[in-house]
């Protein structure tokens, strides 16, 4: 009723970032738009023309790994490095662009290792800019 009787689970800790994101693509993420991805940083692509910082990263998917390039947004005060656990933001699906080119959005924060029964990995960093407010959602 009131879950009172049930068992408190404890928080699945990972040695590192690897280990965190091998787990995550076990568990297959399917991408919804506004979501949080899991994923992990492979190549730092530096500054770009507009900005933002561009990276090469490997995001959990339904079926594992899938490489995709993204960046943090040009107004963020920080950003990843190589061999971070971050969290992917999606900010819409592209229909006519195939796997995983379609997925547009940007790279949100850098997650601990740490997932929590019940609401997900553990947040470390924002690198989400304080004038990008979240979506609520209802229901």
């Amino acid at each position: 009723m009131f879950n009172w009787f049930r068992k408190k689970q404890e928080n699945l800790v990972f040695e590192d970032n690897a280990s965190a994101f091998a787990h995550a693509c076990s568990i297959g993420y399917t991408p919804l738009i506004g979501g949080l991805v899991p994923a992990l940083v492979e190549e730092d692509a530096g500054l770009g023309r507009d900005g933002e910082h561009s990276f090469l990263i490997s995001i959990a998917g339904p079926k594992g790994a899938m490489k995709l390039w993204s960046c943090t947004l040009k107004e963020s005060k920080s950003y990843p490095k190589e061999g971070d656990f971050v969290g992917f933001r999606i900010v819409t699906i592209a229909p006519d662009v195939p796997e995983p080119g379609n997925l547009i959005g940007y790279i949100a924060c850098r997650l601990q290792p740490v997932l929590v029964p019940g609401k997900g990995w553990a947040m470390a960093v924002s690198y989400t800019p304080d004038n990008i407010k979240p979506a609520i959602r209802l229901g």
